[in-house]
């Protein structure tokens, strides 16, 4: 019983450590700062750019430099901006009308600090879907505009098909992939055979050239001994020659001719 209490007492102390997040509070400054940030980038910023969702407005400050940008920004609203990041805003907001539709209206705001920056999310609503704009803004005093974007929302049946699309994806890959193990291994009993009648190919080519070379070696044999043997009969066509024409009394051998010799 009292391991068990002292298990338990184990788990509270862990989840109260768990609830005590590291969430920062913040001070009134930063509060302030927190609220004022959320009010413009909802009454300002988020209607500016819906603006340039217009695809005529979509092209306004092309062509100005980001020095002009930011100076005609803030002369127009009042608002400072970094003149690369409104301009990529722009390209999100019109972007994301293909998407959602025209914006209509926004349903609230939620901001945090994270370091130099604040961090503003305005959920607004979409003539097809919603979407949330993150605006950025510097965390000082002149609450400086460095960024922001529109994220269209998905609903549950594009996450759904989303999933699906990358589960089909990912299993038809695995599938893909075991396929082609199995052709490897299904090679492993082709190659010994290959290698054997591509040896027995080799082993046939070298027979049939020592063959060869033995019938060209009997060949030369064979016409050595032929011309020994012609050489042989003439030499003793010459002495039975010189035999007869002695045993005559001939001075030469020109007055009689040997035709044949049989060998017993």
């Amino acid at each position: 019983m009292k391991k068990f209490l002292t298990l338990l007492c184990m788990i509270a102390c862990i989840f109260g450590l768990t609830a005590c997040g590291s969430e920062e509070t913040l001070t009134e400054y930063e509060q302030r700062k927190v609220e004022v940030a959320q009010q413009l980038a909802e009454s300002i910023v988020t209607e500016l750019l819906s603006d340039f969702m217009d695809d005529t407005l979509a092209t306004y400050y092309d062509g100005y430099t980001m020095e002009e940008i930011e100076y005609l920004v803030g002369n127009d609203t009042g608002l400072m901006v970094d003149g690369y990041g409104f301009s990529k805003a722009i390209d999100s907001f019109h972007s994301a009308k293909a998407s959602m539709g025209l914006i209509t209206g926004t349903t609230g705001t939620s901001a945090y600090i994270s370091g130099k920056q604040i961090i503003v999310e305005v959920e607004v609503t979409g003539e097809k879907k919603n979407a949330v704009a993150e605006v950025i803004l510097s965390n000082d005093q002149f609450l400086k505009l460095e960024s922001a974007a529109l994220n269209p929302v998905s609903t549950m049946g594009e996450l759904m098909g989303k999933a699906a699309l990358n589960t089909l994806i990912g299993m038809g890959t695995v599938f893909c992939v075991l396929i082609l193990i199995s052709l490897i291994i299904s090679c492993f009993g082709i190659i010994p055979k290959i290698q054997e009648s591509a040896a027995r190919k080799k082993a046939a080519a070298k027979g049939s050239q020592e063959v060869s070379g033995i019938d060209n070696a009997v060949t030369q044999i064979e016409e050595l001994e032929a011309v020994e043997e012609q050489t042989d009969d003439l030499e003793l066509v010459a002495v039975i020659a010189a035999a007869i024409a002695a045993a005559e009394g001939a001075v030469s051998t020109d007055g009689f001719v040997v035709r044949s010799i049989r060998r017993r």
